[in-house]
């Protein structure tokens, strides 16, 4: 698996793969050995002392910490030189690679390499965070909610609390302000974060190195890619000089040991109740894959047009090709009776820790109820909700613009969620980029999702018939897209400061549809927060407090695409009757390219051929471990002790699919590119000698 956000909320590809996202609580014993993506407040350090002899100190925690880099594209990386340079995945970085490729210079396809700093290229809407700042703001926010009459106010009352404190906190510090919710309502936390949006790609290979053996070769091991890529962040014009960077460890990592994973795992769903577990099985995942195979055959036939077209939808493709074999495996996992068992034990657990104190295991019993009733109220609407839709570049941008028009008058707290104050920056650097819009291929995407929810829910649906308005489809996505001008970023910018008259006025079909299909989204909307969310989120609280009084915080939060720190040992494992090494070496590559032929997908581009012989084909390449990640987590630094880089996730086999819900250590394992096999590959097959240079001057990292 490429383990990047895009195959769960980003872009196209995100809107397209995304399943309903519903709130999540429940219950969690102890953690397993090396489960836990531990935020940097509650960092595990009994446990690895007791398990590994080894306590990093604060210094050590917030070098790792303030060297991480959030890829709000929908990934991670780090700070790997004193002049800005960030390694991140090739994969992570491909969406602004294929920003940057034209017809003519198809960076994706054949790589890139700068040939000094004037020459790096600046990605038109690429913004990168790092966490600077972490303030427990539970007690603020809960206050806020706690006049309420009922779910639905508290969820009000909530939203506009946190509105205000992150607008205040951005407009005093000048840095990105979030808050962040974790333990499924458990604690609120303020994160502040640098925002950086002048960035430029410094190097990348080809993709056929990045993604060798393609999507049959997706979520196994052993594997064989150069996933990696390098950026630079500047300020002012400059390359950025931070304070903190990593180290890099030529030598790399070794078979057994323990190495740590710092980056930002997007979401897991391991705190559900046994009804959202089942809402996941039974609905949620099936219907998402059904979606997404739709549209992958859909974008596989459109590929076959033109090499031009194939180029166009290689990115979102790849994140929706990405995305199913990602769910499916998931959905596996959901109907794994061992693996539920285990679910079912923890549940068990919590519920017997919490018999000694009548109260609040009535408290917790009584929030597991209001959470059944929840999700028995959205089996009523939740068809329309999934299937009531738009998708495409261009008409995501029409649909901003027309729901701006009426949210950016509305006090600050009670606007739909992206346009708060403090989200108008990264609002305005999405819709007024440069990247290029390609109309043919949104179109695609708009028929194809116009037919399923004619299919799903009829002509009589009432988005189905503000959407077409007695027309099939097809004629309304061509019509809509024909005339439209949100490819260009102009026109789109000159919309949004036109405010609300400069919207009205406007004879844009495309802006005029997403305008027919607003208030119905709205309604939809409003009601999943009135009937669902908002009562996860008042019960969330009652449910963590149960879990706090029974366990403290001995397990980690799920996943929130904030920054988190895991730990693992690089370990083989047994799949399918056999021994799965820890590490492949150049050797494999090399084989496995033999083995078919050198036919697609398992070729390489001919300097792979030509170089052979100046490599070290026993060099490690790509390895595993048993650290606990998920999507996002894609680009993310592995660490050893010292806190040197040994590698970089990209990856994860088809056994840690299920980690979503469950972690099982037996078999689950990340994948990572060993940092021997990337220096070796910069150096004897892409010349890039200055960035090896770079990437080895960087002194040590802060010790433990």
């Amino acid at each position: 698996m490429h383990f990047r956000l895009p195959l769960l909320a980003r872009g196209t590809a995100a809107a397209l793969a995304a399943v309903l996202a519903t709130a999540a609580l429940a219950l969690a014993p102890s953690a397993r050995a090396d489960e836990g993506m531990w935020t940097y407040d509650n960092p595990p350090l009994a446990q690895l002392k007791a398990d590994y002899g080894f306590e990093p100190s604060r210094e050590w925690l917030d070098h790792l910490r303030l060297s991480s880099v959030r890829f709000m594209s929908g990934g991670s990386g780090s700070f790997v030189s004193k002049d800005g340079l960030v390694m991140t995945n090739h994969h992570v970085g491909s969406e602004s690679i294929a920003k940057l490729s034209t017809a003519e210079r198809d960076l994706l396809k054949h790589g890139f390499s700068a040939a000094g700093r004037d020459a790096e290229l600046r990605c038109p809407d690429l913004e990168l965070n790092v966490l600077v700042e972490m303030v427990d703001v539970t007690a603020r926010i809960v206050a806020a909610a706690a006049s309420a009459k009922d779910a639905a106010e508290a969820n009000t009352l909530r939203k506009a609390a946190v509105a205000k404190l992150e607008k205040d906190e951005s407009e005093a510090s000048g840095k990105r302000c979030d808050v962040v919710t974790l333990y499924r309502g458990g604690e609120y936390w303020l994160y502040r974060y640098d925002r950086f949006t002048d960035i430029r790609l410094v190097f990348c290979p080809d993709k056929q190195a990045a993604f060798f053996g393609g999507d049959p070769d997706n979520f196994t091991f052993p594997r064989y890619d150069l996933d990696v890529s390098f950026f630079r962040v500047y300020v002012d014009g400059k390359p950025y000089q931070p304070k903190h960077w990593l180290a890099w460890n030529p030598a790399g990592c070794q078979e057994g040991d323990l190495v740590f994973v710092s980056g930002h795992p997007g979401s897991t769903s391991r705190l559900l109740t046994a009804t959202q577990m089942e809402f996941q099985r039974a609905v949620a995942q099936p219907r998402s894959l059904k979606f997404m195979s739709e549209l992958i055959a859909e974008l596989h036939a459109f590929g076959k047009g033109s090499e031009e077209n194939r180029r166009r939808a290689e990115d979102t493709l790849f994140g929706l090709e990405n995305s199913y074999k990602a769910r499916f495996g998931q959905l596996k996992g959901l109907n794994d009776p061992e693996l539920m068992g285990r679910k079912r034990a923890e549940e068990a657990e919590l519920r017997a820790k919490l018999k000694a104190d009548p109260k609040a295991l009535a408290e917790y019993d009584a929030a597991v109820a209001a959470i059944d009733g929840a999700y028995a109220k959205l089996a009523a609407f939740t068809e329309r909700q999934y299937w009531s839709r738009l998708n495409g570049n261009s008409v995501g941008h029409a649909l901003t613009l027309a729901r701006a028009a009426t949210e950016l008058g509305k006090p600050n707290g009670e606007r739909l969620a992206g346009f708060s104050d403090a989200a108008l920056p990264g609002l305005k650097l999405r819709l007024f980029s440069t990247a290029p819009v390609y109309l043919d291929l949104d179109q695609l995407l708009l028929t194809a999702t116009l037919r399923a929810a004619v299919r799903e829910l009829g002509p009589d649906d009432p988005f189905v018939k503000a959407a077409l308005q007695g027309k099939s489809a097809d004629e309304v996505a061509k019509a809509a897209l024909a005339g439209t001008t949100m490819a260009d970023p102009a026109a789109r910018k000159a919309l949004f400061e036109g405010g609300a008259a400069a919207l009205e006025a406007s004879k844009d079909p495309l802006l005029a549809l997403a305008k027919r299909v607003d208030p119905i989204l709205r309604e939809l909307q409003k009601r999943l927060e009135d009937e669902v969310s908002s009562v996860e989120a008042a019960n969330g609280e009652a449910i963590a407090r149960g879990r706090f009084r029974a366990f403290g915080k001995s397990k980690a939060p799920d996943a929130t695409f904030t920054l988190r720190l895991s730990h693992g040992v690089v370990k083989g494992y047994e799949a399918g009757g056999t021994l799965v090494p820890w590490a492949t070496t150049f050797w494999g590559l090399y084989e496995r390219n033999a083995a078919f032929g050198g036919k697609y997908p398992f070729d390489v581009m001919p300097r792979w051929l030509e170089r052979r012989d100046a490599l070290d084909l026993s060099t490690p390449f790509n390895f595993v471990s048993t650290n606990d990640i998920i999507g996002g987590n894609s680009g993310s630094p592995v660490v050893g002790r010292d806190g040197r880089i040994v590698g970089i996730i990209f990856d994860g086999n088809i056994e840690s699919l299920p980690a979503a819900y469950i972690y099982d250590e037996r078999v689950a394992r990340s994948v990572s590119v060993h940092s021997a096999g990337i220096v070796m590959a910069l150096q004897k097959v892409y010349d890039a000698h200055d960035l090896v240079k770079e990437l080895l001057g960087t002194p040590m990292a802060a010790g433990s």
